[in-house]
């Protein structure tokens, strides 16, 4: 069964930093410097997302959800990053969790076919509730060495890890049952019904992100890119941005992007992406 999800954006809701910034620090320092990041971030979400195949003699919905209606859907978000710095040395996370439930959905075709391939009946005249509950977590870990470290000029080299956890479910309550034939054989979808899954993915990254003044100005600019793989899995993200630099920390303005693409028709996750703007907080300690 496949969900997609179109977001318009999910407004400044969102707490949390991509490690980019928080990772990116200026001059070596033979102690150790610490810094954590809250931060709203504007994200824009586009996705499908797998069930799985149908069984035989039944079928499996394909949900759309209403793109202007996903901020009212926003029940929690709560994200984080941080670093550790000492010489050239770096170690760096970033935490984010989304919560979203929306009944502005509509269940638009049901997959009548047990075998493979699509045989889809349009449901667009069939009125009906529909609710759908998703459940994002993405961490992200890594070490590293600054291989260029300046008073104007920091860039790192590092390696670490992703992690995608997702939960996905829809519930529907049509006004009748839908019925199709395929090489012969009747199937049907009730006309209500639930279906949940769940996935983890794990995926291998390297990164490279910088820090560079701008003039003899309190301005800075930054960047953070990395691609992994994993679990029939890739994915990339990417983030640059502009901040300002005061005695006590940084505040920074990025745009960063989270694409994820599957391999693999086991897995929930087809594709999925986020992207938009972040606003941070940066706190130096």
């Amino acid at each position: 069964m496949k969900k997609t999800l179109s977001t318009a954006t999910v407004a400044g809701l969102c707490l949390l930093s991509l490690s980019s910034s928080a990772m990116a620090e200026a001059p070596a320092s033979s102690d150790w410097n610490f810094s954590v990041m809250p931060y709203l971030w504007l994200p824009g979400i586009k996705g499908d997302l797998n069930y799985g195949p149908p069984p035989t003699g039944g079928g499996s919905p394909s949900v759309s959800v209403d793109a202007s209606k996903l901020l009212d859907a926003l029940e929690f978000a709560g994200m984080f990053s941080a670093a550790a710095r000492k010489d050239r040395w770096v170690i760096a996370t970033d935490f984010m969790y989304l919560h979203m439930g929306s009944d502005k959905s509509a269940v638009r075709s049901v997959d009548l076919n047990p075998g493979p391939g699509r045989v889809n009946v349009s449901t667009s005249s069939l009125t009906g509730d529909v609710n759908v509950d998703f459940k994002g977590t993405v961490w992200t870990m890594g070490g590293g060495y600054s291989i260029v470290q300046t008073p104007k000029m920091n860039i790192d080299v590092l390696a670490g890890f992703r992690y995608l956890g997702l939960e996905a479910k829809t519930d529907w309550n049509l006004a009748a049952t839908v019925t199709g034939t395929h090489s012969g054989r009747t199937a049907t979808f009730a006309r209500s019904g639930s279906v949940t899954q769940k996935d983890d993915i794990w995926t291998a990254l390297i990164a490279s992100q910088g820090r560079f003044i701008l003039g003899e100005t309190p301005w800075f600019a930054n960047y953070y890119v990395d691609v992994g793989t994993g679990s029939s899995m890739f994915t990339w993200q990417g983030t640059a941005g502009v901040g300002y630099a005061f005695k006590w920390g940084d505040v920074v303005l990025d745009y960063r992007y989270l694409y994820y693409s599957n391999n693999n028709d086991g897995k929930l996750v087809d594709n999925l992406s986020l992207g938009g703007l972040g606003l941070g907080l940066k706190l130096k300690f």
